[in-house]
């Protein structure tokens, strides 16, 4: 199998508070393929941002690795890590909290070629800001226009294009489409996934939405409570969940069918735990209707269930 463009191990990023040390990755390990998409998925809290930003090290990690073409980019520091910088970039959640109120579209998207100090004339900027509208089908109308004076998708589109302005090979999209309509949404993943069979990217894509998520990856990975539960190819995790929180997941998604009427569901009680100081054993058993002793006595290793499929459960 080739060697992965990001291979993450035993990912750990803690943060301490007043109650203890909050567990909000705790030894993850994924690897993402070039031209591939890895979906990370989970409820609000699990961790999913966090970890896209520790795999950046826009936030330092507690321990582990995140190797880039073989490279540990938490070594690396001063004008190699800049460097590195350019191949790892992020499109955030919020488009307009994202850009800066003050710079005009143009501006906002030549911001990173003048801090990495790109290009010596502005002629050859320029062109090059044109050719990134182009790219995310920005009409040249809006050259001079401020944030404000768009929607919410034309938003988008900026942040995708400055994302895309330093030529990376690895994309940290951080739930990109949430704050957008659905129609614009449809809108901006298939540009992203157009982008990707043009460029070649990979993108980590962390969404809440499964459906979302069930369009645009290659992989999946689910998250609670800091830790991967389950990660299998997307084809394979939806036809055949095999950690109870993944089914209950895909079981929450409305189904568009009368057929599905009385259908039984799996439906969690409780409430989602605060990973501060967390005990040993499975994260999910306090609300998993399938909980033995034995979940709770010791941490749980991922085992390979089927070939490349990977789950954090004892009872499957």
């Amino acid at each position: 199998m080739k060697e992965p463009l990001v291979r993450v191990s035993n990912l750990k990023k803690y943060f301490k508070t007043p109650m203890g040390s909050l567990h909000a990755v705790d030894d993850v390990s994924v690897d993402i393929q070039r031209s591939s998409t890895l979906g990370v998925v989970g409820e609000s809290g699990c961790g999913k941002s966090t970890l896209g930003r520790t795999v950046l090290r826009l936030v330092e990690p507690t321990g582990g690795e995140v190797l880039f073409e073989g490279e540990n980019i938490f070594k690396l520091k001063g004008a190699k890590l800049r460097e590195v910088r350019k191949e790892m970039q992020i499109i955030f959640q919020d488009p307009y909290a994202s850009l800066n109120p003050r710079l005009t579209v143009s501006e906002q998207i030549a911001e990173p070629l003048i801090v990495n100090n790109v290009f010596s004339d502005r002629q050859s900027m320029r062109s090059k800001v044109m050719q990134l509208m182009e790219v995310v089908e920005l009409s040249p109308r809006f050259t001079h226009v401020y944030p404000h004076e768009l929607d919410g998708g034309r938003r988008q589109r900026i942040g995708i294009a400055r994302a895309l302005a330093l030529d990376p090979k690895f994309i940290v999209c951080d739930e990109p489409v949430s704050a957008l309509d659905v129609s614009v949404q449809a809108q901006i993943l298939n540009l992203m996934m157009d982008l990707q069979d043009e460029m070649g990217l990979a993108y980590m894509f962390v969404s809440h939405d499964l459906s979302v998520v069930r369009h645009i990856s290659h992989e999946v990975a689910v998250m609670y409570l800091g830790q991967c539960v389950e990660r299998a190819s997307a084809e394979e995790l939806f036809s055949n969940p095999r950690h109870p929180y993944t089914r209950a997941l895909l079981d929450a998604i409305p189904v568009p069918n009368l057929s599905g009427r009385g259908k039984t569901r799996m439906i969690l009680e409780g409430e989602v735990g605060v990973p501060i100081a967390p005990p040993p054993g499975c994260r999910f058993a306090p609300r998993c209707p399938n909980a033995k002793a034995d979940c709770t006595a010791s941490d749980i290793a991922a085992q390979e269930c089927s070939p490349g499929h990977f789950v954090k459960c004892i009872n499957i």
